[in-house]
């Protein structure tokens, strides 16, 4: 068999990395996906071509008659649309969920935004950065005391964006096979943050205290989960939440009294000061040989380099490169869920800017010259 979601038919009104990052997730496993963005963002420098693998992608202007009516037929006999518009724009362009439902009552509709179609910040910008904050993430992110750090990866428009689409959308098409209707999913980026929660309130509601940035259980107050500083100004992970683990490592380190203090409060800061100053002694390649065969819960803090070269994510087809429509070599990250029977695959290279348009009208039964025409009129 092919990807899991062969024969299925998306949409793709959306842009920058939400909406496209849920699409691609979609297309790695079979979906047809078509890409559509107005031509005026052709400019905007941020088209994110690692995201755009697998798909097609064409321009189209719905503001036109024509663009509108080109739209409505692609939308005849698709399963999803997506689209990533603030509240109220896709009513006033005429295609809305009410509006698409009655041409095809087997479409899902999934809209993604910052803060939701309802409640009091549904008209607000904002970006990755900002969801963070609003769900209470940023503040526990970054040193004590200090000003809270911005992650490298954008969380909320990945994971409360990108993968809470995927999963609403594999779930109304699960539900569309009982029932024979599509349906509406409302995804808020910060909804998504605010359902990574769990363990900081668990953490409130044992402790009856808000947890602060890097001194909570699993945030750096402990010496059994931190990170390390090596001799060659490197740094390394520790995770050995469990006492087995934690005890494992202070055999290692020597200190084997060291092992039922783990959690002890009134000895923290003083384990604290002796694993900082004991990882110092020895390279992070040293620390590499010294624990890998030990049962301690470790991991090198790598750069970007040093993943993409990982024997592990090369063995487990993490990273690899197809050739794109030039016959040049582009890096592509893999696909991280794994199915059995239904594999999901890497079949083109990331898409360019409006690439599809023509042959996406072409498939719709337009002829050439209505083509060149809908080009001179900037439909397409």
């Amino acid at each position: 068999m092919g990807g899991a979601l062969e024969g299925i038919k998306v949409i793709d009104l959306s842009r920058m990395l939400p909406g496209p990052y849920c699409s691609m997730i979609l297309a790695d496993h079979g979906a047809r996906v078509i890409a559509i963005e107005d031509k005026r963002f052709m400019a905007d420098d941020i088209f994110l071509s690692p995201v755009n693998r697998n798909k097609d992608h064409m321009t189209l202007n719905l503001k036109t008659k024509e663009g509108h009516d080109i739209f409505f037929k692609l939308i005849r006999d698709a399963d999803v649309l997506m689209e990533g518009f603030r509240p109220g724009v896709t009513k006033r362009l005429g295609i809305d969920y009410e509006t698409l439902k009655k041409v095809n009552s087997r479409i899902i509709y999934c809209s993604i935004t910052g803060y939701g179609q309802d409640g009091p910040y549904r008209d607000v910008a904002g970006h990755d950065v900002n969801y963070l904050s609003f769900a209470g993430i940023l503040d526990m992110i970054g040193e004590k005391d200090r000003t809270p750090c911005i992650p490298g990866i954008q969380i909320a428009d990945l994971v409360g964006g990108g993968m809470n689409a995927a999963i609403g959308i594999l779930l109304a098409l699960v539900a569309r096979e009982k029932t024979g209707r599509g349906q509406y999913i409302d995804i808020s980026m910060t909804d998504g943050m605010v359902g990574l929660l769990s363990v900081p309130l668990y953490i409130l509601q044992r402790n009856g205290m808000v947890p602060k940035r890097s001194d909570t259980f699993l945030s750096h107050r402990y010496a059994c989960y931190n990170v390390y500083e090596t001799a060659d100004k490197r740094y390394i992970s520790i995770g050995a939440v469990e006492n087995r683990f934690w005890q494992n490592l202070c055999d290692v380190l020597e200190v084997p009294e060291y092992g039922p203090l783990q959690y002890d409060d009134s000895h923290r800061k003083e384990i604290l000061a002796f694993c900082r100053k004991a990882f110092k002694k020895k390279t992070l390649d040293e620390w590499v040989r010294e624990l890998k065969d030990k049962d301690v819960c470790w991991g090198k803090v790598q750069d970007l380099e040093e993943v993409f070269n990982d024997p592990i994510f090369l063995a487990r087809d993490m990273v690899g490169e197809v050739k794109d429509n030039k016959g040049k070599s582009v890096t592509v990250l893999g696909i991280p869920v794994k199915l059995s029977d239904t594999s999901g695959s890497i079949r083109t290279a990331p898409v360019g800017f409006g690439e599809s348009t023509k042959k996406i009208l072409e498939e719709l039964g337009y002829a050439k010259r209505e083509i060149d025409r809908f080009m001179e009129k900037s439909v397409v």
